[in-house]
């Protein structure tokens, strides 16, 4: 069986220039003004959602101890501030294959 391989970039750019009849270019733009705004709204509101796909969520993890999985020595975690991808539920459903109850 053949492997499926991951789309590109530019494969990507492609299939939205000819599906909206653009030009390559103007694909590239359109997901660079994408990733742009994706950027402002996480700094401003803390998420953003695209709609029947995702939604990005600004998250403040706090300090914590952990081990170290070498030694077994305990170690301060510092505290950091992550983005999480939740995949809206539609999605999902359509991927996964359902749970047998």
């Amino acid at each position: 069986m053949d492997e499926a391989r991951r789309m590109g970039k530019s494969e990507l750019f492609s299939h939205f220039a000819e599906r909206f009849d653009v030009k390559r270019t103007q694909s590239r733009e359109f997901f660079d003004e994408l990733a742009i705004l994706c950027e402002k709204e996480l700094k401003r509101t803390g998420e953003f959602v695209i709609p029947g796909m995702v939604k990005l969520v600004v998250q403040h993890r706090k300090a914590r101890t952990g081990r170290n999985p070498a030694t077994g020595q305990p170690i301060e975690i510092p505290p950091k501030t992550v983005v999480k991808a939740r995949i809206v539920k539609q999605l999902k459903d359509a991927i996964l294959p359902k749970k047998p109850k």
